[in-house]
């Protein structure tokens, strides 16, 4: 194509654009009722010498944040979503395509006439004086142009307060000394300005610390904060104090006498009806059980109070957290009322309403399996709660999968599982000496499981997979989370292993891995960190990671070594003997509401010795594939700059390694109702700690970065609330097998070229986000 015929295009494209800016420009404002204009948004001007520009802009952009009714949402400038509104009409009916679009995916019109100027003027004014600029003046006005209309508001405050001391309360009251005793822990500090939400927050910080103390029924309400503002240049003098009028018993620390539970509640019933012989007596605590469904032990283990303690808001806490914990109970209430017998005193009434004993659930996962394959995963869990009356849960499941990726050139064979797990969970650490209770207001757990996994790779082999573990799972807080199986088992064996197969292993003896008996066996160990939950922080963070320590004691005391020729066998069996570390690290920084940029870094290493050479295969690291880099098919790229040729039945042999190196970064934001985008990049590879005659250009170097692979795409999501189905195309914009020079294939990218899709062009399809 000529430069000038280029031009043209590109001129076309722009009026176009233009063209379409001013039809959803004009339609918006079309269909507004006779006389009312379209509300477009306000401004706030801080005009003040005194304050800081940073702290002006900061100022503003909290004042804009409080101004109501907010203007349409825009995009690029446009209103897409009114725009929709107005072109679907009104409906006749309460169902359809029109209604769909004018109440799901459009937005109604916000009128100037329902701005209410003084009032968001009075908003601004009491938020200006709230945070210390007294005497603020503020006015508003407003600007129309084309049936549109904005808000102006103008802020003038004064010189902004300081605190200039903070005086606590000196009575007689035994509290007063608690709360000077915490004065350090003051969230007022003098020469900070003043600001009544700080204010706020420090009664709640006394109110919690005598919560700690006894202080049952205190509250906030009664510490009265008297601020002087006559003496000083632009300073206050904050003083707390005790309201006079706080009743007595806020005033009290109180005990705790008595502690009665009843596991068998029922919400639904005004009273509880129970003879004598449904009360148990077990060290502090009435039980009074009608169904003898628990073990008195449970409520010992679960109940932080005992008798003659201190009232205090965290037992108080964890106790009920501990209980809704356990996953036996749907609902826990808690009452405390006071002694009828004793001064000073609470009884403790816990009131349990059970779940039902046995459940099905059905899942539909986006999972990676024993082998490392990742696909869609089917469960269907049978579940029995408190199975021997200890709040135990004993789950059964049978699951199914496959793991599929399309893509128009050298389609692998496809991956199908089934298989059957057994684990029984116990609300407590079961271990051979003392008894460990944790302190956490999450209950430690003990689990055993028992699992059995058939992979089939069609018209190549099957796998046949046994894993046995024992271990805890513990969390110290919402944030961390543990995970350590003293014992973890896995022995896995081939299975109608083809002709074609084993024709292949002869031209590649490194196929001849994958079928190959493993034995593991050794501890493992899990730490994670995540502090995803908070959703209004800008940056929120995940960490895992994982330490597995195969056959080390047993290579210990036998002397394995098969470097030397003296490798030893369990049952006819080598035993894998390494040491695997990985880390995933995760990042999401919050741009918007509806938007935000994730981001992933993997690092692994396995580092076999002793009676092993290398990882077992279910053991080594892969990349490629829906989860990881999605412009490769999975499990075929690396290791290293090694070029995976398709085998004579025309498929790509499966590709690990013993070191792994991914990054991934993805742009998310909702498009309309339950449809997400995104764009996303990925890039890593894997390698050989060992130099494989076979594999040339597969072992760790020092220009591993030369060998980076590199892919791109845009993705759609679909969050159906029970599930999120994920589309994500993406094609390669470096490949670490050709040439050095040539690894990078930006410049062939052609989206028109039939050819070139059929070659670059893969589709994920799978369940749940990648990370």
């Amino acid at each position: 194509m000529s430069k000038k015929h280029s031009h043209i295009k590109y001129i076309k494209y722009l009026m176009m654009l233009v063209s379409l800016f001013f039809v959803f420009g004009c339609s918006n404002t079309k269909y507004l009722p006779e006389g009312d204009l379209l509300y477009t948004g306000a401004s706030v001007e801080v005009k003040d010498s005194v304050i800081k520009k940073k702290q002006r802009k900061e100022l503003e952009k909290e004042l804009e944040d409080l101004l109501r009714p907010k203007p349409n949402k825009q995009f690029l400038g446009l209103r897409p979503k009114l725009w929709i509104y107005n072109i679907a009409g009104e409906p006749k009916k309460d169902k359809g395509i029109r209604y769909w679009l004018r109440n799901k995916v459009g937005e109604e019109p916000v009128l100037f006439s329902k701005v209410d100027l003084d009032y968001n003027a009075s908003v601004l004014r009491n938020y200006t004086e709230n945070r210390g600029y007294f005497k603020t003046r503020v006015s508003a006005d407003s600007t129309a142009k084309n049936k549109r209309a904005t808000a102006e508001y103008t802020v003038i405050p004064k010189k902004q307060y300081i605190i200039k001391s903070v005086t606590f309360p000196d009575d007689s009251l035994k509290m007063s000394k608690i709360i000077g005793r915490s004065s350090r822990r003051s969230l007022l500090k003098v020469g900070r300005p003043y600001d009544l939400e700080v204010i706020k927050s420090e009664r709640e910080r006394i109110d919690a610390r005598l919560k700690e103390k006894g202080y049952y029924y205190f509250n906030p309400d009664y510490i009265l904060a008297q601020v002087d503002s006559s003496k000083g240049d632009h300073e206050v003098k904050i003083k707390l104090v005790i309201k006079p009028d706080a009743p007595p018993k806020a005033l009290t620390a109180y005990k705790i006498d008595k502690i009665v539970v009843y596991p068998n509640f029922s919400i639904s019933k005004d009273s509880i009806k129970y003879t004598k012989k449904d009360i148990t007596q077990y060290h502090d605590f009435t039980i009074i059980d009608t169904a003898n469904t628990f073990n008195p032990r449970v409520f010992d283990r679960t109940i932080y109070f005992k008798k003659g303690d201190l009232y205090n808001r965290k037992d108080h806490n964890l106790t009920l957290n501990r209980f809704v914990n356990l996953g036996t109970f749907n609902f826990v209430k808690n009452e405390f009322r006071q002694s009828d017998s004793l001064p000073n005193t609470l009884d403790s009434y816990y009131y349990l309403t059970l779940l039902p004993k046995k459940f099905i659930r059905v899942e539909v996962l986006g999972k990676t399996n024993s082998a490392s394959y990742t696909g869609t995963e089917v469960n269907v869990n049978w579940n029995n709660r408190n199975l021997f009356r200890g709040a135990e849960l004993l789950t059964v499941s049978v699951f199914g999968g496959a793991d599929f990726q399309l893509s128009g050139a050298n389609n692998g064979k496809n991956i199908y599982k089934l298989g059957a797990e057994t684990s029984l969970t116990w609300p407590r650490f079961i271990v051979p000496f003392k008894k460990i209770d944790g302190s956490s207001e999450f209950v430690p757990r003990t689990k055993a499981t028992l699992r059995y996994e058939f992979q089939n790779r069609t018209q190549l082999y099957a796998l046949n997979s046994f894993n046995a573990s024992f271990g805890y799972l513990w969390k110290e807080n919402i944030r961390k989370e543990h995970q350590l199986n003293v014992l973890d088992v896995t022995y896995v064996s081939p299975n109608n292993v083809t002709e074609e197969y084993q024709q292949d292993i002869l031209d590649d003896p490194a196929l001849g891995k994958v079928i190959e008996k493993q034995l593991i066996f050794g501890p493992t160990y899990q730490y994670t960190y995540t502090n995803t939950m908070q959703k209004r922080k800008k940056n929120t963070f995940y960490f895992n990671g994982e330490i597995d320590l195969a056959g080390n004691v047993t290579g210990l005391v036998t002397g394995a070594n098969v470097k030397e020729g003296n490798q030893k066998n369990i049952f006819d069996v080598p035993f894998s003997q390494y040491v695997k570390i990985r880390a995933d690290f995760r990042h999401y920084l919050k741009l918007s509401k509806e938007s935000e940029l994730a981001s992933r870094i993997i690092v692994g290493a396995g580092i076999p010795y002793g009676n092993s050479l290398s990882l077992p295969t279910s053991k080594q690291f892969v990349v490629g594939g829906t989860n990881s880099i999605r412009a490769f098919r999975a499990r075929s790229l690396g290791p290293g700059s090694y070029f995976n040729v398709p085998t004579v039945n025309d498929y790509l042999p499966d590709q690990s390694g013993d070191l792994k190196l991914e990054f991934s970064t993805e742009y998310r934001a909702k498009l309309f109702s339950i449809v997400r985008g995104a764009l996303f990049v990925d890039a890593g590879n894997i390698w050989l700690m060992n130099e494989d005659p076979n594999k040339l250009g597969a072992k760790f170097s020092k220009d591993f970065m030369k060998e980076i692979a590199v892919g791109a795409g845009a993705g759609l999501r679909f969050d159906l609330s029970f599930l999120i189905l994920r589309t994500d195309l993406a094609f390669p914009l470096r490949k670490p097998y050709l040439p050095e020079n040539e690894r990078w294939v930006i410049k062939d990218i052609n989206f028109g070229s039939g050819p070139w899709r059929k070659e670059n062009l893969i589709l994920n399809i799978a369940i749940g986000y990648p990370f």
